[in-house]
């Protein structure tokens, strides 16, 4: 079993800057793909970047050039920092590690006009 457990939300105004961690425990192994997705209300949930154990990264389209995805495989954590925030960005954002399949609750993220 894993357990997943995001930090880092909040609310802030547009061209702010957040940084989302999050980190697992249980077991799962240190070079496990781990992901972050968003949804916001009433849209369905995004990939928003993805990180391999190698450190090989992607990302949405929407956000490439403003987020960045790191990990530290010794801690079993991933890092999504976001810069230039826009209001489009607000959304619940989940970390998301492969395997075996297994979610976090989810962090809150509003920036405002």
């Amino acid at each position: 079993q894993v357990q997943l457990v995001e930090s880092g939300g909040g609310s802030v105004q547009a061209g702010g800057s957040l940084r989302l961690s999050c980190t697992a425990s249980g077991s799962v192994l240190s070079r496990a793909l781990m992901r972050w997705y968003r949804q916001a209300p009433g849209k369905q949930r995004e990939l928003v970047a993805s990180i391999t154990g190698g450190g090989y990264t992607n990302y949405a389209y929407s956000v490439k050039g403003r987020f960045t995805i790191s990990r530290d495989n010794d801690k079993n954590t991933v890092y999504l920092q976001m810069n230039s925030l826009k209001p489009e960005d607000t959304a619940v954002y989940y970390c998301n590690l492969w395997r075996p399949d297994s979610w976090g609750q989810g962090t809150q993220v509003t920036v405002s006009s």
